[in-house]
């Protein structure tokens, strides 16, 4: 997270090195993206960098963080979700507020995909995290009765962010193609695709 010395920088030079870092991480993974390149669009000398910030992943944590904070205002208007939702409705409702957030914030969700396509130990700890969230709704589900107790949760959690990864990198941003698409991949997770001889 940022030092005490970023804090205390104008709200216009904060916002510099916020833009200047989600262009770097939108079009470049984690791994792939350049401080550097980061310091020349903030236009900030390389010093003063390390000034505000130990490292990538410090800068990194603060984008995530300022993503979060904005996502309440982004997202004001949207209905807010059925607390007793399952967990496929949760993925699409969380999934719609994403791509909506992508539409008001360019960048964010380019950002997004390239952290799926990181395989850094950092980046694998956030996705863990993500995932560990829909892990626990669907475990929630199994007690609730509505998903079969032998179902291997995280295999579940895992297709379902590799068919969103796919459809973004082959079908690209339109959004209510990837709800369809979305949800009619859910449905044949739901329901399964082979027909049953009973």
């Amino acid at each position: 997270m940022p030092k005490t010395t970023f804090y205390n920088l104008s709200e216009e030079k904060k916002e510099r090195i916020f833009d200047a870092a989600m262009k770097e991480f939108s079009i470049r993974t984690f791994s792939q993206a350049s401080i550097n390149q980061i310091i020349k669009n903030a236009d900030i000398p390389k010093g003063s960098f390390y000034q505000y910030f130990d490292n990538k992943e410090d800068l990194y944590l603060y984008m995530l963080e300022e993503v979060a904070k904005e996502k309440i205002e982004l997202l004001s208007h949207i209905k807010g979700m059925d607390p007793n939702a399952d967990v496929f409705e949760v993925i699409k409702y969380r999934t719609r507020e994403f791509l909506e957030r992508g539409r008001v914030k360019p960048g964010y969700v380019e950002a997004a995909m390239l952290m799926e396509m990181d395989n850094s130990e950092f980046i694998k700890k956030i996705r863990k995290s993500s995932t560990d969230r829909y892990v626990k709704i669907l475990e929630r589900d199994k007690e609730r009765g509505l998903i079969k107790p032998e179902v291997d949760s995280e295999l579940v959690i895992n297709m379902i962010s590799t068919f969103n990864l796919n459809e973004y990198f082959r079908n690209g941003y339109d959004k209510e193609r990837y709800l369809k698409n979305l949800g009619d991949a859910i449905k044949i997770i739901k329901e399964g695709v082979a027909v049953s001889k009973d």
